[in-house]
């Protein structure tokens, strides 16, 4: 995989200095001193490093993850040159696996696959038994059954924000859209609230203040949903919050 910054983008984004390519004042320094030695050369040393240090505790910490009760999971796409049996445009998908807030030592894992089929996460997920938290993508709801894939509120409240930005701003105010993304707000409001709370006083709250916000929003959503054209944008977001929620 190769990318490259111009400009700008090579300010560091914590600090504001320049960032220097990987390896380039390394290069210059040892060809200053007589030897000819180029970055595809370290950075063959570097790939070869990680193959025999960084794997086994790579392997380790996938182990020690899959001990856990609830963890996250994402994906996104990205391009990658010259990979056998794909064209340079076709998408490639890196994953990424979490603990929760519910640790004081996470654990954040990255595992790259060429395509996005339901077989990785399953034989990542080999031997989990817990609550994986993820967004709509099929392949997550197809894994065994002692994994209990929940809804990502985050992803819900994004696809009304989509729905309500896809109008003009004079309709966006009072848009049915508009009454979805506030209820998930509201949730989230709650949760900020709860978050200080022990894992028992937190469910109990959820059951006294959270719970009918939600049902609300299950009860509004089916009455939109009858008259909401579906490849509609909020169409879209309701039938997310639909198939999200348990049979």
């Amino acid at each position: 995989m190769e990318h490259r910054l111009e400009g700008t983008d090579l300010l560091c984004p914590q600090c504001g200095e320049t960032m220097t390519e990987i390896g380039k004042e390394v290069e210059q320094e040892i060809n200053r001193q007589g030897i000819r030695l180029s970055r595809q050369t370290m950075s063959d040393w570097i790939l070869k490093a990680a193959e025999d240090y960084l794997t086994p505790v790579y392997e380790q910490l996938h182990k020690e993850l899959l001990k856990r009760n609830v963890f996250h999971a994402d994906e996104t796409t990205l391009q990658v040159l010259h990979e056998p049996g794909k064209k340079p445009q076709s998408d490639s998908y890196m994953r990424l696996y979490r603990t929760g807030g519910d640790t004081d030592k996470p654990i954040v894992l990255y595992e790259y696959q060429p395509g996005r089929g339901a077989k990785h996460p399953k034989e990542f997920l080999d031997g989990f038994h817990g609550y994986l938290h993820a967004d709509g993508y099929a392949g997550y709801h197809s894994l065994p059954e002692e994994i209990t894939v929940v809804g990502c509120w985050a992803h819900l409240r994004r696809k009304f924000d989509e729905a309500v930005k896809s109008l003009p701003k004079k309709m966006q105010k009072d848009a049915p859209a508009a009454t979805g993304e506030c209820y998930c707000s509201r949730l989230f409001k709650l949760e900020q609230a709860f978050a200080e709370l022990t894992p028992e006083e937190r469910y109990e709250k959820r059951l006294e203040q959270a719970k009918p916000v939600l049902d609300a929003l299950l009860s509004w959503a089916n009455e939109m949903q009858a008259k909401t054209a579906p490849k509609s944008a909020l169409g879209k977001a309701l039938n997310y919050l639909k198939e999200q929620c348990p049979a």
